[in-house]
């Protein structure tokens, strides 16, 4: 029989991605930055454990944060598991590799914005904790319709935090052995 077990390097590979998602999160929003560095271990969990669990520090990362600082988090738990899962896509099918990685992040990364885009219009009229708050109310202000607004900003600023985000986990894989990549692999029995 088939069976995948989870190992106590993935379980601890799973907590550092939700500690990396936190100490991100905190960063920008005390900050009041206008990306969000909350996506770094989601992206990374994807990278090296595949779509599923990239999906997991996600869940967990919105969960912890919004009971710790920041109660809209919890809100765009749906953008961390689709980030996770099309990340955890991309790596697998070699978009995360050499001249493909723009491309690549621009696939992670337009799911997302579009599930974002609709939370922070729909649920939320543009106003968020995050500091492209600002810029979303200036477009709309100059006369675009909210929900453009928030998609305009976003695409941008998503764009650059998935980035940011993807080449971090690039530099983290660069320095990884492939005993340690291979320790981290789903385990068959």
């Amino acid at each position: 029989m088939n069976r995948k077990h989870i190992s106590a390097m993935q379980i601890c590979l799973v907590a550092f991605a939700v500690v990396l998602n936190y100490i991100g999160s905190t960063i920008a929003l005390t900050l009041r930055l206008p990306i969000y560095l909350d996506t770094i271990g989601t992206i990374l969990t994807a990278a090296l454990l595949g779509p599923v669990f990239g999906m997991i520090p996600g869940m967990l990362s919105g969960v912890f944060c919004f009971f710790t600082t920041d109660v809209i988090s919890l809100y765009y738990t749906p953008v961390q598991l689709v980030i996770g899962f099309t990340a955890g896509m991309a790596f697998r099918s070699g978009m995360m590799r050499r001249m493909k990685v723009m491309f690549g992040t621009l696939l992670v990364t337009v799911p997302g914005t579009l599930v974002s885009s609709l939370i922070t219009a729909l649920v939320f009229g543009g106003f968020t904790s995050s500091g492209s708050s600002i810029l979303v109310q200036i477009f709309h202000q100059l006369g675009l319709p909210m929900t453009a607004s928030v998609f305009f900003v976003q695409i941008v600023t998503d764009y650059l935090d998935r980035f940011i985000a993807v080449s971090v986990v690039l530099a983290m894989l660069a320095v990884m052995t492939p005993s340690m990549k291979q320790k981290l692999a789903v385990s068959r029995e």
